[in-house]
């Protein structure tokens, strides 16, 4: 199976919307008032053999908003200082569009409608996503606006666990715990999760729809 064909039948696969898996690090739990701090996405495709696979991560560390509000736990908690020098962060617009625009490249690529949101829990990471983007006055995102896919939820049916570690210990996958609480690893492990149970589906009912 060719690349080509594959773009086509990945919309095919998910009523027309193409999985971007998204993870964010932030200064607290309010998208209103805490500042996004690091975003990552994943795109997924289709491979020769006709499995879902993680394709290059997007990513960017970003500038604290203008009075926004870093709760010192939340940085403890993700170890991320985010005035440091070396992480080469961009205003909050810039950043958002870094992300986007590959996005919007790969909707039409793919023939899709609407990037939909994968997470885990990721009404968190989009509800910052929609708060930056409302707050720098961005017309268009490529994501649902409320639509998500949740590997909490499909980790809890597939391996009876809802932890992102211990459901990747589940699927098989390794996980480094010196690495997690970073936006790209903890976005490429999660898009490596969504799609072993995506395909352990697929295989276990013998789903043709894009294979």
């Amino acid at each position: 199976m060719s690349f080509a064909v594959s773009t086509k039948l990945i919309a095919k696969r998910f009523r027309g919307f193409l999985p971007i898996i998204v993870d964010v690090e932030t200064g607290g739990f309010d998208p209103q008032t805490n500042a996004l701090l690091e975003i990552a996405a994943v795109p997924v495709h289709i491979n020769n053999m006709g499995d879902l696979v993680p394709a290059e991560v997007v990513a960017c560390h970003v500038e604290p908003f203008p009075g926004s509000i870093l709760d010192p736990k939340a940085l403890e908690f993700t170890g991320i200082d985010p005035y440091h020098p070396f992480r080469m962060a961009k205003p909050e617009k810039e950043a958002l569009e870094h992300i986007f625009k590959p996005v919007h490249t790969l909707l039409k690529k793919h023939n899709c409608t609407r990037a939909i949101l994968v997470g885990h829990n990721p009404f968190f990471d989009l509800g910052f996503i929609r708060a930056a983007t409302e707050r720098n006055k961005i017309k268009k995102s490529p994501f649902h606006s409320f639509s998500t896919f949740d590997t909490a939820t499909l980790a809890g049916l597939a391996y009876g666990q809802t932890v992102l570690a211990k459901a990747a210990n589940a699927a098989g996958l390794a996980w480094d715990n010196e690495k997690a609480h970073s936006a790209i690893y903890d976005a490429e492990k999660t898009a490596e999760l969504f799609c072993a149970i995506v395909n352990s589906w697929d295989k276990l009912i013998g789903n043709k729809s894009f294979r």
